[in-house]
């Protein structure tokens, strides 16, 4: 088409400055703009079916053309259909406008009129309100220049997604400023061209439907998008469902499927409410808002009884879930394409709901390939963005295979940005990424592998510190009445007189010298509960015999405390003669015990000898089968831990990472090449120098 849609761009800003001058804040314009933009794709929409139907019919009686009208489903309005009356022709005359407009805006038929808000009820949902903003403009004195303006824009000889292009505009000029716009993402014509390349290089033509649905729909332009796009490929019949939570988009979806064959758009929170639970789709494509907290949701989310969701995903973040429903309501044999930002491939240990999340995807193969996008690609985030595909029917040569592929140099530059897109996809990049995806061959930007390459262990373990020679201190051993020798946690040390080194003195305590304390300094504290909350606990429960804060001697008099130097508990007995025990903790506790019948209040303190124990973990690739991936681990805790450990828990984890994958060292010059430099380099100095003296 030779008419430009954009053309139109700087009438919709004329009504912006109208905006500003009534004092309306910025991060409410598009509330205000929304209504006017559906009004006028109604009203297109109408005028070009209107014309349709007369050039299909001949000349027909008025009444039976009407009534013929009405039957196509596709909405109403008297002034238009009838009297050929738009929005241009009310805004003739401001002397009869607002009765005209008024009037103009009860001709639609009350579907129409629900979705723009036009009567007030009670409903809480008034999608666009259009009644409700143009009583707000009118009281700012600017409801007839408003409508003015937007009645020069004329929409009729465009499609939905020329449309949609002007509408993404409008939406994405205040994205960054409207709070309402937050997460939201919408999909550019060269993204939409790319899916649809996708997925009819996976579907054929024939006569039976193709079901197509989006759950965060929008404004339908991926959606409708790719119905296009396929139409104009193929002859088979689509169908396509769509749902959203924004008034706003819904309402505009809603208005285009009126002027589809079939389609159906619902209004709901997808994540909370299905409105297709009895459906399984051919094609499902999608640009969930991320980086969206679900807090809102957490309780319906949590108890929701359709199995949809395996496993939840951080609170801040829900992409994950709908991308678990999408999965949930693709059939059998279906496909999805899914947009998403870089944190779904990596977020989230093991273990974690991501992790698990991506598991499930990967155990039940349904992960066909993952395209990164070029950042700058979108029109209010400059982040990198991929392309999730979704297959539950893989060929048999790509069972249990993902491939990869970094499209992120795969772009022209703009000559003129639009928001933060800065990129486009030529036909000939997307032609180029679509031959990588239909050849499934490795290339220098399309890598392939083996599903498990992205599965780890996360192998939990306990290490047993020891001390410069190896040792750790060894706890007794107890039988137990089963007969079976299990090694005590600890030793306990009757506590005689532990000693506060130089550093602790100036906290005023110089010896804990009793296993029971009653006395306090009356004068500083309540009670002796109010000393041991308020000073005694911290003081004791906090020593960390490793800086070396204390020396404990034991009813035998012997003597324990950690040798920094030696990393090794140090004992001496009565004689002073030194020995070491080996890398261990002495553990110095105290508790508040009540009054009872036979003990008054005091303060409790006790001392054990324990091992030197240290939580850690290893991450160690994964193998499918269970016991080569047990003697896997073996084999690496045998070479790379040296201390005596313990096997904890063992979390298989999943996770892409991109740069890993596609990593290009930096290549290095040769020897030869910098050594001529450097000489050349003297030289130059050498010259230099010669000038400067003369």
């Amino acid at each position: 088409m030779s008419i430009n849609i954009l053309k139109y761009e700087s009438d919709i800003w004329k009504t912006a400055d109208l905006l500003i001058g009534a004092g309306i804040k910025q991060s409410d314009f598009p509330k205000f703009m929304m209504p006017f933009f559906a009004l006028l794709m109604v009203e297109s929409r109408l005028i070009r079916e209107a014309k349709r139907l007369k050039e299909s019919i001949g000349d027909s009686d008025m009444e039976d053309f009407i009534e013929m009208f009405q039957l196509e489903g596709l909405g109403y309005n008297d002034y238009v259909i009838r009297n050929e009356k738009t929005l241009k022709n009310i805004c003739k005359n401001d002397k009869t406008f607002d009765v005209d407009f008024h009037a103009y805006l009860k001709a639609f038929d009350p579907e129409t009129k629900y979705l723009l808000g036009v009567d007030k009820g009670t409903e809480e949902e008034k999608f666009l309100d259009i009644s409700g903003i143009s009583g707000q403009l009118k009281k700012k004195r600017i409801l007839f220049e408003t409508v003015q303006t937007w009645s020069e824009i004329d929409l009729t000889p465009f499609s939905n997604s020329e449309i949609t292009t002007l509408e993404e505009h409008i939406k994405r000029k205040w994205a960054d400023i409207s709070a309402e716009t937050a997460g939201e993402q919408y999909t550019p014509d060269d993204i939409i061209w790319l899916i649809t390349d996708i997925i009819t290089s996976k579907i054929e033509d024939s006569e039976s439907f193709l079901t197509l649905y989006d759950p965060t729909c929008g404004g339908g332009n991926l959606l409708f998008g790719v119905e296009d796009k396929i139409k104009e490929k193929y002859t088979r019949p689509t169908k396509t469902f769509g749902e959203d939570w924004s008034d706003s988009l819904y309402a505009l979806a809603k208005i285009e499927s009126r002027f589809r064959t079939d389609s159906d758009i619902r209004y709901g929170n997808t994540l909370t409410n299905i409105s297709f639970i009895e459906k399984r789709f051919d094609v499902i494509v999608a640009n969930p808002p991320y980086g969206v907290d679900w807090k809102g949701y957490q309780k319906d989310i949590q108890n929701d009884t359709t199995e949809r969701f395996v496993a939840l995903p951080s609170i801040s973040d829900g992409q994950f879930l709908f991308t678990q429903h999408i999965l949930y309501q693709l059939a059998d044999d279906g496909l999805a394409v899914v947009v998403h930002n870089g944190s779904t491939l990596f977020s989230g240990d093991a273990g974690s709901g991501e992790s698990a999340i991506r598991k499930h995807f990967f155990d039940n193969d349904w992960v066909e390939a993952i395209i990164q996008m070029p950042t700058d690609e979108f029109f209010n985030t400059g982040i990198y963005t991929y392309l999730w595909i979704f297959n539950k029917n893989k060929p048999v040569e790509r069972k249990d295979k993902v491939m990869l592929i970094n499209a992120s140099d795969l772009f022209v530059p703009l000559k003129k940005s639009k928001g933060k897109k800065r990129k486009e996809m030529s036909l000939d990049n997307r032609a180029e990424i679509v031959k990588a995806f239909t050849d499934f061959k490795p290339n220098d930007f399309c890598k392939i592998f083996d599903k498990w390459h992205f599965y780890y262990n996360k192998q939990s373990i306990m290490l047993t510190n020891v001390d410069v020679n190896g040792k750790a201190v060894e706890m007794p051993i107890k039988v137990t009445k089963d007969g079976d020798s299990i090694e005590e946690k600890s030793i306990k040390l009757d506590v005689n007189n532990i000693l506060v080194l130089d550093s602790f003195k100036e906290n005023g305590m110089k010896a804990i010298n009793k296993t029971e304390i009653t006395e306090y300094d009356k004068t500083a504290y309540s009670s002796l509960a109010a000393y041991f909350e308020k000073y005694y606990k911290a003081f004791v429960n906090d020593f960390d015999h490793k800086d070396d804060a204390f020396i404990l001697f034991d009813n035998q008099d012997n003597s324990y405390c950690y040798d920094n130097n030696a990393e090794s508990i140090q004992v001496k007995d009565k004689k002073q003669k030194e020995s070491f025990l080996g890398n261990g903790k002495i553990v110095i506790k105290s508790t508040f015990k009540k009054a009872s019948k036979t003990k008054a209040e005091h303060i409790l303190v006790t001392a054990e000898l324990t091992k030197d124990l240290q939580k850690d973990y290893e991450i160690i690739p994964f193998h499918p089968v269970e016991e080569q991936n047990k003697q896997n681990i073996a084999d690496f805790m045998a070479k790379y831990v040296t201390k005596p450990f313990e096997y904890l828990d063992n979390t298989i984890g999943v996770e892409i990472n991109f740069n890993k994958v596609f990593y290009k060292p930096e290549e290095l010059r040769h020897i030869i090449e910098i050594t001529t430099d450097l000489n050349d380099l003297e030289k130059d100095l050498a010259n230099l120098e010669k000038e400067l003296a003369i």
